[in-house]
């Protein structure tokens, strides 16, 4: 605002104001300085405190995670272990999350280092101090957990030779029970052994797995050697032990009471093998797939029967064989373990047909079984291929498309199994034929339900489409609605530019419309059962963009205005602000100080009228055009426009008008100070020609007559200023009948002055004149009677010279 003032002005108050603006520009400018310094170093000292604050926060922390990091101890059970490894890892997950904050802190304290010199070293400390404690505690963390897990192994290495411990005294008690001295029962404690020594046998994995996680542990913790060692061999000399035991309880039962002992086992297991072959002359082979099963997992059992009574079978014949060496009568003990050897070994024939016979029912049943499986699945899945629901609406239809198509992968699946079963030709034929005919059906069905659900899938991507369609040309309807005005012409412009950009869419959006109308087309031309909905869809959205795109076009036509009345009013306001600018000028008071000063006003004036005049009138005719045009052109705020136009052409007149007054004003101050200046100016030279009139009338008659000659050549230039000093006169009778008061007693003093001097002037310039005639005059009478005076004399003396008569 200021350097506008200013602007093309050279006064000293304009000078002195821009000096002040530009002071004041400086001034601010420092304080904008002070205050950026200010701010600057409030600043770094609000980091640095900040940076305490967390500082001791995170010593804080690190002080917690030291704490707990050096009392922790290493538990003395596996469940102890686990719960401490569980901790540790909790503890360390939340270290873990502790450190992003300890990272963002060194983060901020090295940016500080970077901007805040004074406190630098203070901020280094705390950091190196931070940073390395914090390293420290990561590390005592790893070690802790890594030794946490070694304990763990440990732990569980003991645990695991705790549990055979006990279980080997445990069946130690077993091993160590001699209560077989009498003869009842002897062949059951027999079995009891052989199965407790079977077990023995069975669990010296366990000591193995367990001498093997040993042998790992020593060999991954040396540390841990002692431990381990000693807990290994006292497995192993409890396990030996028990290993004798076992074997020397096994030769006691047999040495006590051999014969018992062998008469028992042949009766027991000739009453086994009577049971046995009961089972195998049984006509059952099961009436359904069901009972088959039964039978057969009983005649697995036999089998897994016959395979340990071979066991038993070769005890007795130890046992035979003893008894033979101890006693002469062999014959008998040999004819009874031969007669139990034969009726074992007769067994085998009749178990394997019995299986045979079971297997080959079995497969019947299963046959059987399979076909009316295979129907039952076919007729689950009928009702879903011959379906009529196609969906309401896309999602739906691609839902039961998906449903369609995983039922059409499962008969691929299932193909091979259907095929396999109506390969079979030793089935039931009406089975095998109702089977065919189902899945011939299924198949059929599902390949007509997927051509179904593709054509309605089509038309609800149609609907989909066109709904979509619908609601973008609807949002677009609310942009092209809008009724909404510019305030300035930049608004009015950006306004315009998002409309073209929404108009340019909808264009592009053609295509779009073109397509469903093409998808549309061709699903009726191809027969499909809702033609005419999608006819009348088609239209609906057809008709939705043709008012859409008339809409866009008048919407474009309102902008358009817009921004035409935005322009004429940015025009106008700016032409009016000039106007305003110029009226600043054309309405000053200021008429000049004096001559000089008024005449440079005027000048410069002149000068400024001429440019307003020639751009302003450009301008106004302008913008008076643009409104014209707008006006004649119907727009619908052609009486803003006319009246935006009436007030500029008025104010442009008021312009011109304060131009006309300020010419005049300053002509008129021109004239007046011109007079005061040819006045001043005539006044001094007719004083200064009252000046030069001298008082001397010469000496002698050559001095007068110089002088008289001199005088008349002074009355010739002071007839050069009659001229002047008649203008003079003139302009105050003229200026006298233009002002009144004091300019005009002003005006008649200045006038009067020059008369009174020019009159005084006149005066002793005739006087002079008619002193110097006199003086010639005298000066010329003188010389007569001097020249005559010396004739007389120059008589005398020839009188007197003449010689007198003789």
């Amino acid at each position: 605002m200021g350097c506008r003032v200013t602007q093309g002005h050279s006064d000293p108050q304009h000078l002195f104001l821009r000096q002040r603006l530009q002071a004041l520009d400086t001034g601010w400018d420092e304080l904008g300085r002070m205050w950026d310094g200010r701010q600057h170093h409030l600043a770094r000292a609000h980091a640095f405190q900040l940076f305490l604050r967390d500082a001791r926060q995170v010593q804080g922390l690190l002080s917690n995670q030291e704490y707990v990091l050096s009392h922790t101890e290493m538990p003395s059970t596996l469940q102890g272990a686990e719960a401490a490894i569980k901790k540790q890892e909790e503890f360390m997950a939340s270290m873990e999350a502790s450190g992003e904050r300890i990272q963002g802190l060194l983060a901020a304290g090295r940016k500080l280092l970077a901007e805040d010199p004074i406190h630098a070293d203070k901020v280094r400390e705390k950091v190196d101090s931070i940073e390395s404690r914090h390293e420290r505690n990561r590390e005592a963390a790893s070690e802790l957990l890594g030794r946490l897990r070694d304990n763990r192994e440990l732990q569980h290495f003991l645990q695991d030779c705790q549990e055979l411990t006990l279980w080997i005294n445990e069946k130690m008690l077993t091993a160590q029970d001699m209560s077989y001295d009498e003869a009842r029962n002897l062949h059951t404690k027999w079995q009891k052994h052989q199965a407790f020594t079977a077990e023995l046998a069975s669990n010296k994995d366990w000591l193995d797995k367990i001498d093997t996680e040993g042998q790992q542990l020593r060999a991954e913790k040396p540390e841990l050697e002692a431990v381990v060692t000693e807990k290994l061999r006292g497995l192993h000399g409890l396990w030996d032990e028990l290993e004798s035991t076992t074997r020397t309880k096994a030769q006691c039962l047999f040495d006590a009471n051999r014969a018992e002992l062998f008469a028992q086992s042949c009766s027991a297991l000739e009453a086994w093998l009577a049971g046995v072959r009961a089972q195998l002359q049984s006509d059952d082979y099961g009436k359904d797939l069901t009972s088959v099963n039964i039978l057969l997992k009983k005649q697995q059992m036999l089998e897994n029967q016959m395979d340990v009574r071979e066991k038993e079978v070769e005890a007795i014949r130890a046992q035979a064989q003893a008894l033979s060496q101890e006693d002469a009568n062999t014959t008998e003990v040999d004819g009874t373990f031969r007669a139990v050897e034969e009726k074992f070994q007769g067994l085998r024939g009749p178990l394997q047909d019995r299986c045979a016979r079971l297997l080959a029912s079995k497969e019947e049943h299963q046959l059987n079984r399979d076909l009316e499986d295979e129907i039952l699945w076919v007729n689950e899945r009928m009702p879903l291929a011959v379906s009529t629901d196609h969906g309401k609406d896309l999602p739906s239809v691609q839902l039961l498309i998906k449903k369609n198509q995983t039922l059409q992968k499962e008969l691929q699946g299932h193909a091979p199994r259907v095929q396999e079963l109506l390969g079979r030709r030793a089935g039931p034929a009406g089975r095998l034929a109702a089977l065919r005919e189902a899945w011939e059906e299924l198949q059929a069905q599902t390949e007509l339900r997927h051509q179904r659900l593709e054509r309605s899938q089509a038309a609800q991507q149609f609907y989909c489409d066109a709904a979509e369609a619908e609601a973008w040309m609807g949002e677009q309807e609310l942009h092209m609605m809008s009724q909404e005005k510019a305030k300035d012409e930049l608004i009015a412009q950006a306004m315009l530019k998002k409309h073209l950009v929404l108009e340019q869419a909808l264009e592009d959006y053609a295509q779009t419309i073109h397509q469903l109308s093409a998808q549309s087309r061709d699903m009726v031309a191809s027969g499909h059962p809702e033609s005419e909905r999608l006819r009348l869809r088609q239209g609906q959205v057809d008709k939705l963009y043709a008012s859409l795109k008339d809409l866009a076009g008048e919407r474009r036509g309102q902008l358009q205005e817009q921004q035409r009345l935005c322009q004429l009013k940015r025009d106008v306001d700016d032409l009016e602000q000039w106007i305003s600018e110029r009226e600043v000028v054309a309405a000053s008071h200021e008429l000049g100080q004096d001559y000089e000063h008024v005449t440079m006003l005027r000048d410069k004036f002149r000068e400024f009228s001429r440019d307003t005049s020639a751009i302003g009138q450009e301008r106004v005719d302008g913008v008076n055009a643009l409104a014209d045009e707008l006006i004649a052109g119907g727009h619908s705020d052609s009486a803003t426009v006319a009246e935006w136009k009436d007030g500029l052409n008025e104010a442009w007149a008021d312009l011109l008008e304060l131009m006309d007054t300020r010419s005049q004003m300053l002509a008129a101050s021109y004239e007046l100070h011109r007079f005061y200046h040819d006045a001043r100016q005539a006044l001094a030279q007719v004083q200064h020609k009252q000046a030069q009139l001298p008082d001397e009338l010469g000496r002698d008659l050559n001095t007068a007559e110089a002088m008289q000659r001199s005088h008349s050549a002074f009355e010739h230039d002071i007839q050069a200023l009659s001229a002047q000093v008649q203008q003079v006169q003139e302009d105050a009778g003229r200026l006298q009948k233009a002002y009144a008061g004091e300019k005009a007693e002003d005006i008649g003093r200045h006038e009067q002055a020059v008369s009174e001097a020019w009159a005084a002037l006149g005066t002793r310039s005739r006087c002079r004149r008619q002193l110097l005639l006199d003086t010639v005059d005298r000066f010329r009478f003188l010389r007569a009677v001097r020249d005559l005076l010396l004739w007389m004399d120059g008589v005398l003396l020839q009188i007197e010279g003449h010689e007198r008569p003789r």
